[in-house]
């Protein structure tokens, strides 16, 4: 096992400082059967740069956890050898990370303006908010509610129909960079509310009694670096003081267990926690945004990718909430109706229990905030695409991940407290 770090070790350092090419890079799915098949998972990750799919960060993988995991190409080998070396069995999901990637791009809307049924680059999303809202006046206004590290405006859309003491849903997307089905499902639900505005009676009940905050992109600078120079970026893009290394993942920024599990104190880390709680101006915003309208917003919703869960507090704790039996009941009754359409399978359940700890994540934070209706929905797939999901699923998986909102929305508007 050794000798594989001399050869390892050297190529690591600089990866840091290159523009990835993903010729040939690797996707392995593994699953460790115990605690020392754990030990060389982390040993790997330890002598090598290893971008943790599934779960996030190594450091909450456990004996029989599914561990999706890329590497470079020329070191993929030596990790096989590892691999094979340790008994453990795997198996190559992606074998080559830049074919995956070109043939993300297989829908048959190929037009430079923005479609509901492709991925659209920041400048077509933010010219869309524009649009969508001067287009459809008495249904949607557009503010900012703050702008990122690198100076761009944070749009923020508010759906429904204008009306006194209304209550409001919070829905956003775009928290990771690299998940592009996320902000492909908020413009989704624009579209939707607008299109079916009128003529859809659940939606338009909704609009009329409901006002629904839709964020779709919260890590802007994020989403447009992986446009320009990583598609597997993931943090923000703030500079870390003392450290060579870009970025904070927004989900680990919030004042909920902060910093204390599933999260990292390395600025280098994926899931680096910040200097401090809403240390990122994106997620300051979003705090603000919701501390200032805590009185109206009664539901919180966060779209993440991969792995097709729907989940709800705790992350950053064993424990359960006070309204667990309630909030179980509505995930799986919103699972249900997910899978009506093309039987896509979710797991649900309360976050850390469920999948793995993970503190100082949004949906947790909003949870204490008081708003007793919080979810967050991991889109498609389960690994076959992973983040690189074909654009040829945007449409079936923002029609199945609707019902699931919907059934949500309903149930809020029933249960309003």
């Amino acid at each position: 096992m050794w000798a594989l770090v001399v050869l390892i070790g050297a190529a690591s350092v600089s990866a840091h400082l290159q523009d990835p090419s993903f010729d040939g890079q690797k996707v392995f799915r593994v699953i460790p059967q115990n605690d020392k098949q754990v030990e060389t998972l982390n040993f790997l990750a330890s002598i090598m740069e290893v971008d943790f799919w599934q779960p996030d960060s190594v450091t909450v993988v456990r004996p029989k956890m599914q561990v999706d995991f890329r590497v470079e190409a020329e070191k993929s080998f030596q990790v096989e050898d590892l691999l094979k070396e340790s008994g453990m069995e795997y198996q190559v999901l992606i074998d080559n990370l830049q074919a995956a990637l070109d043939a993300q791009f297989d829908s048959k809307a190929r037009t430079a303006s923005h479609s509901y049924e492709k991925y659209n680059d920041w400048d077509t999303i933010a010219a869309w908010t524009a649009d969508i809202a001067a287009q459809n006046p008495d249904l949607i206004s557009r503010s900012v509610i703050g702008e990122t590290y690198e100076g761009r405006p944070i749009y923020l859309l508010k759906l429904g129909k204008r009306g006194s003491d209304k209550k409001a849903i919070f829905i956003d997307c775009g928290f990771h960079a690299r998940e592009w089905i996320s902000p492909a499902f908020c413009q989704w639900f624009v579209k939707e509310a607008v299109e079916t505005y009128g003529k859809d009676t659940v939606t338009t009940t909704l609009l009329d009694k409901l006002d629904f905050y839709v964020l779709p992109v919260v890590n802007i600078d994020g989403y447009v670096y992986t446009w320009t120079n990583d598609r597997m970026w993931r943090k923000t893009r703030s500079k870390n003081a003392g450290s060579i290394c870009y970025g904070t993942d927004p989900n680990r920024n919030f004042d909920a267990g902060w910093c204390t599990i599933g999260a990292s104190k390395s600025p280098c880390a994926s899931t680096y926690c910040g200097s401090a709680p809403e240390s990122e101006k994106e997620t300051k915003a979003l705090a603000d945004f919701i501390r200032e309208h805590l009185s109206t917003i009664k539901a919180y919703v966060t779209i993440h990718s991969y792995s097709q869960l729907l989940l709800f507090p705790y992350s950053y704790t064993y424990s359960l909430p006070s309204n667990y039996q309630e909030l179980n009941s509505i995930v799986k009754a919103a699972s249900k109706e997910l899978a009506s359409l093309y039987n896509t399978k979710y797991t649900y359940g309360p976050g850390a229990k469920t999948i793995y700890p993970a503190a100082g994540g949004s949906d947790d934070w909003a949870y204490d905030q008081g708003i007793k209706y919080s979810f967050t929905f991991e889109l498609r797939d389960t690994g076959r695409y992973g983040f690189l999901l074909p654009e040829s699923q945007i449409k079936p998986t923002c029609k199945e991940t609707l019902l699931a909102v919907k059934y949500i929305a309903n149930y809020v508007l029933e249960h309003l407290y």
